[in-house]
């Protein structure tokens, strides 16, 4: 860039960036190059190993996930931002997972979508730097293209990626949503920060079904939030007493970490639980009708799994729950009106575990 006012609006732009996010509810914002040369060698190692399971939109993008220019012509840098989502007031994790009558819900599906929270503050930004610079091309992206979100955030010096492949940052910990805004502004790239993971292997230790094979490398297959979200089949057999009362997500390498020691809480209204889902009680969601289900997930990133893999996740869930006759009446009440073979299959699996009769599946993914 040949042209000094260019040159000097550029340099003010980047240096102003970061307050501007804050002001309009980011928690940090930082601005990465499009060069990912290293991340996209990780990203085939770990597909070519199919630790991806079923998510096969990780691959069918080929490069444009880790090659910007790709996506969208003509991107220069990436404005990468975070906020944080653990609730206020919310019922304590730990609790709810030595509780299991009751359902553990992941903390950042405990309120509205982030998807259009994020989005709709992305774009005031965007908007916000159009204004400034005048001729501007941008995209903003919240999980809704092939993004290599992560790599970028350590990039734009948001955090780093820790051992279960998380960004932890070590003033804020691991609880937050990650957006993106490609532009065509050749913007100062803020710089990673270094890795402070050190010897600690606790996320790997913890891990109900070891999905942490080894240090930054996860198998989705085994993992339970890829299992009771991305994943559409049969559980498999192994893995269900694992999940415990985990019914969408779970947390526990998060938990354990001790950078979330510092995680802020937010303050973002939309992010506020909603029905009570930080400590429900398995067998009132599971007493939902489809109608019930869709009404009150209005809004909500967990009414994208649909009907069918809640009553999954709950049926699960309640085989690992703690034996009583209520719960025995409502899995048999439910296999009567079973609303596929994939729910009366995960139906018949929990009763066998209060009948602690043999179970024998009949399909089996």
């Amino acid at each position: 860039m040949n042209d000094p006012k260019k040159t000097a609006l550029i340099a003010d732009i980047s240096a102003k960036l970061p307050r501007w996010g804050v002001e309009l509810g980011f928690d940090a914002v930082g601005i990465s190059s499009i060069d990912l040369s290293s991340a996209e060698q990780k990203l085939w190692d770990w597909l070519e190993q199919a630790y991806h399971g079923e998510m096969d939109w990780m691959q069918k993008h080929g490069t444009k996930r880790s090659r910007p220019q790709e996506l969208v012509e003509g991107t220069l840098s990436i404005i990468s931002v975070r906020m944080n989502y653990w609730p206020k007031d919310s019922a304590s994790a730990e609790m709810v997972l030595n509780h299991p009558e009751l359902a553990y819900i992941s903390r950042y599906a405990l309120g509205r979508d982030y998807h259009k929270v994020l989005r709709q503050r992305l774009e005031k930004l965007a908007q916000r730097l159009q204004h400034a610079v005048g001729d501007l091309s941008y995209r903003v992206f919240v999980d809704s293209a092939p993004v290599l979100e992560k790599p970028i955030a350590v990039k734009a010096g948001l955090g780093w990626i820790g051992k279960h492949t998380n960004l932890i940052n070590r003033h804020n910990g691991s609880y937050f949503f990650l957006g993106e805004i490609y532009t065509n502004l050749p913007l100062t790239e803020t710089g990673a920060s270094a890795e402070h993971c050190g010897s600690c292997s606790a996320c790997l230790s913890v891990c109900p079904t070891q999905a942490i094979i080894q240090p930054y490398v996860l198998d989705a297959n085994r993992c339970i939030s890829y299992l009771t979200i991305e994943y559409a089949g049969s559980i498999p057999l192994a893995l269900r007493p694992l999940m415990g009362n985990r019914i969408y997500g779970c947390d526990d390498c998060q938990l354990i970490c001790p950078w979330n020691r510092f995680a802020a809480l937010s303050s973002e209204p939309d992010f506020q639980i909603r029905h009570q889902l930080d400590s429900a009680h398995l067998l009132e969601l599971f007493a939902w009708n489809e109608a019930e289900f869709l009404n009150k997930m209005a809004g909500s990133p967990i009414r994208r799994i649909g009907y069918e893999r809640w009553l999954r996740n709950l049926a699960v869930a309640l085989g690992n729950a703690p034996h009583h006759a209520r719960v025995q009446q409502a899995l048999l009440a439910k296999l009567e009106q079973a609303i596929s073979p994939l729910v009366r299959e995960h139906i018949e699996w929990a009763l066998a575990q209060h009948l602690s009769t043999p179970y024998k599946p009949k399909c089996q993914a």
